[in-house]
């Protein structure tokens, strides 16, 4: 999965510029093991490189047959295709309504997918419909242009994207205020999760617009403020994240739950254990915190659970062992989803509302 690359980086046209960049993506896919030595031959699975002048990024090979298969969808259930526009800019978006919703939504979730990516690939490898239809909730699933990014990653990298009012924070937040309105539903119904860049640029929302977003699930993802560009990126996805300084504590709790596979060669562990970190001090002055090991589908974890004073749980942690760069417990039909391991989907949801319900 490429978390970012040369064609997001819209102003990145000198030439000097671009001949030391494509020297820093062969040197970073070769220590990967990804670029053949001279005589050697590319073994079949190994992904097909696109051209360097419209990447970088690392590369985790794709999983399922998602280019294949159809989303299927049931009767009474729409999935509409929609277009939003702002002043930051447009997006395409992908909207399931579940035939479930005539007895009431119950909320909103927005779901963003990762580098190469599409709504229909997010939505099958993660299942979410399928649990929207159990528990009357509807899915947004935004497809970033591949105009803003060739390889379809959402730029949490950039500065201008990291920001209140500005780029995809605002486009965003303001798709989904809108189908939330639309639906009658409030902020604290309101949640937002992703996967890797996705997972980075939920985890902006979720500060820039706290107003809007009442949970954020990130999976495989970074920290805000975790760079400012390419070569931070590199350095963030490698372990070395910067310091986004320090934030005022917010009026409101944008409560957070993380997933991350300590196998994880694409984005460094260390970045999930940022992301909660960061949640737990932004959302909770003080907190009481508790861990659990368990195994799901043959694969063990380790459960941080982080809670304020009055026992309610503000940020939950979930190391997966041995798990790579993909989704816990998702479907092999989509990409980078891995089935064995806690299924993240389901666990998102339960914490999204907040429920004991063994059913969530």
């Amino acid at each position: 999965m490429k978390l970012f690359n040369v064609g997001a980086m819209r102003q990145a046209t000198d030439g000097a510029r671009l001949s030391a960049t494509k020297d820093l993506v062969q040197r970073t896919l070769a220590q990967h093991g990804l670029v053949p030595h001279s005589g050697q031959t590319i073994k079949q699975e190994t992904p097909v490189l696109p051209s360097l002048n419209s990447m970088l990024g690392q590369f985790t090979c794709r999983t399922g047959n998602a280019d294949v298969v159809q989303l299927t969808v049931p009767e009474g259930a729409q999935f509409r295709r929609d277009t939003f526009t702002c002043p930051a800019g447009s997006r395409t978006y992908r909207t399931y309504i579940p035939a479930s919703s005539v007895m009431g939504v119950t909320g909103v979730i927005m779901m963003l997918h990762g580098c190469t990516q599409t709504p229909d690939d997010f939505a099958i490898g993660t299942g979410m419909n399928a649990l929207a239809e159990q528990h009357r909730f509807i899915v947004i699933y935004p497809a970033q242009s591949r105009g803003e990014n060739a390889q379809s990653c959402w730029n949490w990298f950039s500065r201008g994207d990291q920001r209140r009012g500005k780029g995809e924070p605002s486009i965003l937040a303001g798709i989904a205020s809108l189908v939330a309105e639309e639906h009658g539903v409030f902020r604290d119904k309101t949640f937002v999760a992703g996967l890797s860049a996705g997972a980075a640029m939920a985890v902006i929302l979720g500060e820039t617009y706290d107003d809007v977003f009442a949970a954020v699930g990130a999976h495989s993802g970074l920290p805000m403020g975790a760079a400012k560009d390419v070569a931070s990126a590199f350095a963030a996805m490698a372990g070395t994240a910067l310091d986004p300084g320090p934030r005022p504590v917010s009026a409101v709790t944008t409560r957070t739950i993380v997933f991350h596979g300590t196998a994880d060669a694409t984005v460094h562990p260390s970045n999930g254990e940022a992301i909660a970190r960061r949640a737990v001090d932004l959302n909770a002055r003080q907190s009481i915190e508790t861990e659990c090991n368990g195994d799901a589908a043959g694969r063990r974890f380790t459960r941080v659970i982080s809670s304020d004073l009055k026992r309610n749980p503000i940020v939950e942690h979930w190391a997966i062992e041995g798990q790579g760069h993909s989704w816990s417990g998702g479907h092999v039909a989509g990409s980078y989803t891995d089935a064995r391991g806690p299924d993240a989907s389901a666990e998102m949801i339960r914490f999204f509302y907040n429920s004991n319900d063994e059913d969530l």
